[in-house]
């Protein structure tokens, strides 16, 4: 495919990602689906302009607003060229020729905004913190609570491509194994710094060269995840819930550390997620899940199931922001609800999912979020409302990860853990009270 032909794909996928309210990974993947004649060198090449696109919206943005052109996905791409790869517009405008399968030819505005930002950078002096660092307007306050002095570091991690981080599943494989089949395929794999089953690829490539992925041996997980799923502590022979499992990546890591022992329910208000998560269970070779539609949070399977379960985890809905790197479209979309109607429903789904938790057992909050309103407040709040409830420091729940977060809650972020963001708080019903014996003291 000659480059006109990639820059046109590259255009018509991301019409069709701004048009579609699912994420741009998800559309992505069904583009390409409908569309078999691009090879890998095609897929690999429009995804990297495509990304780059994606990572670099608000820089764009503001260099056609300052020129007085529309924020549209052809003239980000025009602007892109010029100013992240150097294209002058002569060569620019013979790829822009109209020509089959090629972008239409350049417009004389369009040669007006080539001429305007030949010799700059994606970079202006005149430009603001929060679009030079791609933090959209509604989560600058929130961020720049969070992070203080770091704000500029830990934005700036979030505009990095992230690894391709696997998990080995214990029941089919070891990661000793799967690094050295890795390895001999020629990639640089790597284990993971605190995730025990997890290995780190540093290279982009084409999924269909990882054989394990069909046979359940390895999944993609990124290794803030992994080390949610482990906080869960779940063992052989124990009740678990993981009430928000979605496609269940970490209901597979959970099931896979009972040893196909005892029982995993898989939860959630998305059908579709579940049964796409069925099908991983059942490829990874685990026998001791379930999946369960639920209603709503407040589904009275929970209200019959009061007090049953070792562990439950709530990996809540939410922002989204520390999924940035991975997700960099995430960054343009507010949360549907808003972020106080999202507080909310978490604020309710955590309170829901605490009845299931037996006395002396522990539920695990969790959130791929930055935001300490979705993750520190909201637990906060919640040990206010729930006296049965206390805090499990992580130096306890998991003494070998304190050294690595300094902290008494699971909080990764890219800069610091080369993770996705994550948090993740640890919260245990205390066991009741004997009851005295009649005429007892």
């Amino acid at each position: 495919m000659i480059p006109a032909l990639r820059l046109q794909a590259t255009l018509d996928l991301l019409s069709e990602i701004e048009s579609d309210p699912r994420p741009a990974d998800a559309v992505t993947s069904g583009w390409f689906r409908a569309r078999r004649h691009f090879d890998d060198r095609d897929k690999g090449a429009i995804i990297d302009l495509l990304y780059g696109l994606l990572r670099h919206r608000a820089r764009l943005g503001w260099w056609l607003d300052r020129l007085g052109n529309a924020d549209s996905p052809r003239n980000r791409l025009l602007a892109w060229l010029t100013l992240a790869e150097g294209t002058a517009p002569d060569q620019i405008k013979r790829l822009f020729d109209g020509a089959k399968f090629a972008p239409a030819a350049v417009t004389a505005p369009e040669s007006a905004l080539l001429a305007g930002l030949r010799g700059c950078t994606m970079v202006h002096p005149d430009m603001p913190e929060e679009v030079r660092l791609e933090c959209p307007t509604w989560a600058v306050a929130a961020l720049r609570k969070r992070f203080g002095q770091a704000f500029g570091t830990e934005m700036t991690a979030t505009l990095e491509p992230p690894p391709l981080d696997l998990r080995v599943n214990p029941m089919k494989s070891t990661r000793e194994g799967a690094l050295q089949d890795l390895k001999a395929m020629g990639l640089r794999a790597e284990a993971t710094k605190l995730a025990p089953q997890g290995i780190r690829l540093r290279e982009r490539l084409s999924l269909a060269r990882l054989p394990g992925l069909k046979t359940g041996e390895i999944e993609i997980q990124d290794e803030g995840s992994q080390l949610v799923a482990l906080l869960v502590d779940a063992k052989p022979g124990d009740r678990v819930v993981d009430f928000c499992a979605g496609a269940g990546g970490k209901t597979l890591a959970i099931a896979a550390q009972m040893q196909n022992k005892g029982h995993v329910i898989a939860c959630d208000v998305n059908q579709a997620r579940l049964k796409r998560g069925a099908e991983r269970i059942r490829r990874a070779g685990l026998h001791n899940v379930e999946t369960r539609v639920l209603t709503s949070e407040t589904d009275q399977w929970v209200k019959r199931h009061k007090g049953g379960f070792d562990r439950i985890l709530v990996d809540a809905p939410c922002s989204g922001t520390g999924t940035w790197r991975r997700n960099p479209d995430a960054r343009w979309r507010a949360p549907d609800l808003g972020l106080n109607g999202l507080l909310a429903l978490q604020a309710r789904i955590l309170a829901s999912a605490a009845r299931l938790v037996k006395p002396g057992g522990r539920l695990v909050y969790a959130t791929c979020s930055f935001l300490s309103e979705e993750n520190e407040d909201q637990v906060s709040a919640f040990l206010a409302a729930h006296p049965a409830f206390r805090l499990v420091p992580l130096r306890k729940a998991a003494p070998h990860l304190a050294d690595a977060v300094h902290s008494d809650n699971l909080r990764l972020t890219p800069a610091r853990h080369e993770t996705d963001g994550f948090f993740a708080a640890v919260l245990q019903r205390e066991t009741l009270p004997a009851t005295p014996s009649p005429g007892g003291v």
